[in-house]
């Protein structure tokens, strides 16, 4: 099957990924190549080549410019590169669109497009993307959420979405029966206000362990006012890490935290930890109870550091055995792969039945040859002569 993958363009779809998002976007790809089908990803310039790539701009996420102008410049830069796509797609062969833009355009337009589009839901709603969703109303159209939680809040907008729970690369992911010697809580993901940093290290703080922190800092001011003023021995920023060495700490964590301070779409970072063995102790928020269980992480009020550090002194004491059963039932991205193969499968083949309708009513309500020709004559030609 021809495939084309519509990425978001702030950051490029490549090691070391800026967030959930890009890892997501790549692992898709990825498999759908390994799978055999044919796949096109359109991403911006810095993006893996090995995907397929069609570069279709520079990455948008412009940290050396202030934050209005960066807005601006980024919105243009998006929206021309996303529309340039649309209208090569109406011209192309796909079989079939899988959008992970976060964009309006592809959405508002999948009515321009001969081949299907499905839209991943990677996020909670926002304005751009439901006005999107609200002017399409093409039957190409196919919506998919990340998790119940994702599907329920875009209710509202696009029904009820199909919902397809993302997964890792449990391969990636090398199973840790033991932690590290040194004892250490983890804390892995983007340093911006909504991931809230600071409250897993108070929680660190008050249980008296050591916190490593790992993960792109794209928020200055947070950065300098939230996190740079608790680091020394025991607060140690261990910076934006590629997949191996990310692995290594990930796995030598007693438990990892995860204190989201929005609705957590999914949470990419909960199952890499479970693939390691290492138990959770989150926020309860958005998808954190489809992914943790009793036995493998511990859910504690959001917003709230003193819940965090009882819950993960709870989580220390998990089995790890019990965490990587769980990211092998949950978590596993070839279930995805699965589930997005019998969407893409259903579409294209209702797709082809309806163009066959279509040919067929065609041909039906074609005028014969001989008809033509008999023009007003031919209704007379039919009636039966009277001797």
């Amino acid at each position: 099957m021809r495939i084309a993958v519509l990425a978001h363009l702030k950051h490029p779809i490549a090691e070391p990924f800026a967030g959930g998002l890009e890892t997501h976007t790549h692992l898709l790809a990825r498999s759908l190549r390994d799978r055999g089908h044919d796949v096109t990803i359109f991403a911006s310039t810095k993006s893996d080549r090995s995907l397929g790539l069609e570069a279709i701009c520079d990455e948008t996420a412009l940290l050396n410019v202030g934050t209005a102008e960066a807005t601006d410049i980024a919105f243009f830069q998006e929206h021309h590169a996303y529309l340039s796509v649309m209208q090569r797609l109406r011209r192309s062969a796909f079989d079939i669109v899988h959008n992970n833009s976060l964009h309006y355009l592809p959405v508002a337009m999948a009515d321009t497009l001969p081949m299907p589009v499905v839209t991943t839901f990677h996020t909670p709603p926002f304005c751009w993307l439901e006005s999107g969703v609200r002017l399409c109303t093409s039957s190409n159209a196919k919506f998919v959420s990340v998790s119940d939680s994702v599907s329920r809040l875009w209710k509202h907008v696009a029904g009820r979405s199909e919902v397809v729970m993302n997964g890792i690369d449990l391969t990636r992911f090398a199973f840790r029966p033991e932690p590290a010697a040194e004892p250490y809580l983890a804390w892995q993901g983007r340093i911006v206000p909504e991931k809230g940093l600071e409250f897993a290290i108070a929680a660190a703080q008050i249980l008296g362990m050591k916190l490593k922190i790992a993960g792109p800092s794209l928020d200055r001011k947070y950065f300098e006012t939230a996190v740079m003023p608790h680091l020394g021995d025991e607060i140690v920023y261990e910076g934006h890490l590629a997949h191996g060495e990310l692995s290594e700490l990930i796995g030598g964590a007693r438990a990892l935290l995860v204190t989201p301070r929005w609705d957590e779409p999914y949470g990419l970072v909960v199952a890499e930890a479970l693939a390691c063995g290492v138990p959770v102790a989150a926020f309860d928020r958005g998808a954190m109870r489809e992914i943790l269980t009793s036995d493998c992480g511990s859910i504690a009020k959001p917003d709230d550091a003193m819940s965090l550090s009882e819950c993960a002194r709870r989580a220390i004491q998990l089995s790890r055995t019990a965490a990587r059963r769980r990211a092998e039932m949950a978590c596993d991205a070839e279930i995805m792969v699965d589930g997005y193969e019998r969407i893409y499968d259903q579409l294209v083949g209702q797709r082809l039945d309806e163009h066959l309708v279509a040919q067929m009513t065609s041909r039906t309500a074609r005028p014969s040859v001989l008809q033509a020709a008999l023009g007003p004559l031919a209704g007379l030609a039919a009636k039966p002569v009277a001797l």
